[in-house]
Parts: structure tokens; C-alpha cells; sequence
């Protein structure tokens, strides 16, 4: 199985209009805008993408949407419920809408046994042919997929294809590849461990900042991949300020405002969260407009 999870592939936020429902339009320019760039493929319906306040059927509208836009690259929508029926039943639905592989995240809320997030993640495993990528985020969800965990799984489903590892331990990259070999593909999942990630092997990055900055985010992948280090060391020293806004629990509503100070979309952010407001939102302020001030040409 050919493994879609590689290179710059970004966490597309969702969009919305003044009236609370999915901007399809914003949102299918905007992912022609990140592939235009060198985005490999798109991600949606994960954390950034504002994925736990999506209804089921809006979900299936977005995938739909993004596979009309993305033509001959991959749409990989993340599978998240707080039911493992309602997983599986997502899965099959973004498989028939034309998803060409899945995120797999553990269950929301709830946080049981390790055995019983491994039953969740096996049950979607089960339900589709599509390659999947499974989400490691300790932080977010709960859950720490271990080496271990991951080479059991690797094992038993020959459609895991790859592991996003959010933990935050840059070794973990590296003892993920020492315990599956070759057999899985490693990504990077939080933006400001990029670099550090790709030098302990991981070969793809689901990124956040991507959405303001995709050129940018591509160069940096690339040059950090190709062994540039001094060229990906200075591009880094200038992304890293915006990319730690990936990191915070504000993340989703920051990278939205980071968007819209470039002109590539809309803070707006659907219930419960709001807008960041104050003196969080003065010093994001301050820091796109530095990174602005300096920006780099990067072609």
C-alpha cells in the first residue's frame, strides 16, 4: 500500500459564515491556494479544523467539498466521535465521499483503559481499504499510542500506514522508527518540532501555521528534509515565533487570526470557543506583525 501521509500536508481550518455554517467556497479556494503552494494533500476535520463542533453530515459536505477542489491530490479527513459506532460510521461515509486515506484519532471524552482506545482504533481500521494515519496527541486526547501499541496495530492492520506523533518528545520519533522499521511512515504533528522531528526520521508534517504561511511551511519541510541545515536553521529561527502558536490551547483561534491578518481568511471560530481577545491577542498581534516585517523570500 502506497502511503499518502508524506511531505507538507495541511490541518485545513473550517471556515464559516456570518450565519454559523461552513464557508464551502472559502474553503475549496483555500485548499487550492495550499496546493498551489506545494501542499502534498488536506487534512480537515481535525483538531484545527474545529472538528468536535462539526455535525456528521456537515463533515461529509466538507470532505465532498475538498475532494471536488484537490483534483489529483489526497484528501485525508480526520475520524473522531465520541462513540466508536460513530467513528466507523464516519469513516465509511468520508470513503465514499472520496477520501483517499483517514486520520484516526482516539475516542473524544472519554478515557478508559489503553485497551479500549486500541478496540476504537481497530474497529475503524476494520471498516475501511483506505490507508490510514493514526493520531498520537497524549496532550489533547488522553491517550499515548507507544511504541508497543503502534507495532501491535502495524501488525494486525496492514492499511495503518502511518503514525502522526504529537507527544511533544522528539524521541519518540525516533523509538517509533526503531520498533516498526520501515513498515510505517513518521509525521510531525506539532509545528514548532518540525525540524528537530525530520532530523530523527519523520518523512511528513501535518502542519497548522501552513494556513497563513504555506510557502513558507513547504521550504522549511524541504530544506530541513534535504539535510540544508543552515538554510532551514535561519528559516526556522523566523517561522518559530508563529509556529509555537500551534502549541497553545488557543491554537485554533490564533492560527485563525494569523489568517486573516495575511488576507487568507476569517478569525470567526464556532461556540463554544470565541475570538482570543485582550492581551493574548495583542501580543499574536505583535508577532505576525514582526514575522511580516522580516519575511523571507522563499519563491
Amino acid at each position: 500500500m502506497v502511503s499518502p501521509f508524506r511531505h507538507v500536508l495541511p490541518a485545513i481550518t473550517t471556515p464559516w459564515t456570518a450565519a454559523d455554517g461552513v464557508d464551502h467556497e472559502f474553503l475549496t479556494a483555500h485548499a487550492r491556494w495550499l496546493l498551489a503552494a506545494g501542499c502534498s494533500g488536506i487534512i480537515p476535520l481535525g483538531s484545527l479544523g474545529e472538528g468536535a463542533t462539526l455535525d456528521f453530515d456537515e463533515k461529509v459536505a466538507i470532505v465532498r467539498s475538498l475532494v471536488a477542489a484537490a483534483g489529483a491530490a489526497p484528501v485525508l479527513p480526520g475520524v473522531a466521535a465520541l462513540s466508536t459506532k460513530q467513528a466507523v460510521r464516519l469513516a465509511e461515509a468520508c470513503a465514499a465521499a472520496g477520501a483517499r486515506g483517514l486520520m484516526v484519532l482516539p475516542p473524544y471524552v472519554h478515557k478508559g483503559p489503553q485497551r479500549e482506545a486500541i478496540q476504537h482504533v481497530e474497529a475503524v481500521l476494520r471498516a475501511t481499504s483506505l490507508p490510514c494515519l493514526l493520531y498520537n496527541n497524549p496532550p489533547a486526547y488522553g491517550i499515548d499510542f507507544l511504541p508497543a501499541d503502534i507495532v501491535g496495530l502495524a501488525d494486525r492492520h496492514a492499511n495503518l500506514a502511518a503514525v502522526k506523533e504529537s507527544s511533544g518528545d522528539a524521541r519518540r520519533v525516533t523509538a517509533i522508527r526503531a520498533a516498526v522499521g520501515a513498515r510505517l511512515d513518521v509525521l510531525v504533528g506539532m509545528d514548532d518540532m518540525v525540524v528537530e522531528g525530520v532530523a530523527a526520521g519523520a518523512v511528513g508534517w501535518v502542519a497548522g501555521l501552513v494556513n497563513a504561511f504555506p510557502r513558507e511551511s513547504v521550504r522549511l519541510f524541504e530544506l530541513a528534509r534535504d539535510g540544508e541545515r543552515e538554510a532551514a536553521a535561519a528559516l526556522y529561527r523566523w517561522f518559530l515565533p508563529l509556529l509555537r502558536l500551534d502549541t497553545v490551547p488557543e491554537f485554533v483561534q490564533l492560527i485563525k487570526l494569523v489568517q486573516q491578518q495575511v488576507g487568507r481568511g476569517d478569525e470567526r471560530v464556532r461556540a463554544p470557543r470565541t475570538v482570543v481577545a485582550g492581551a493574548h491577542r495583542q501580543q499574536a498581534l505583535a508577532i505576525v506583525a514582526e514575522a511580516l516585517a522580516a519575511r523571507p523570500e522563499v519563491g
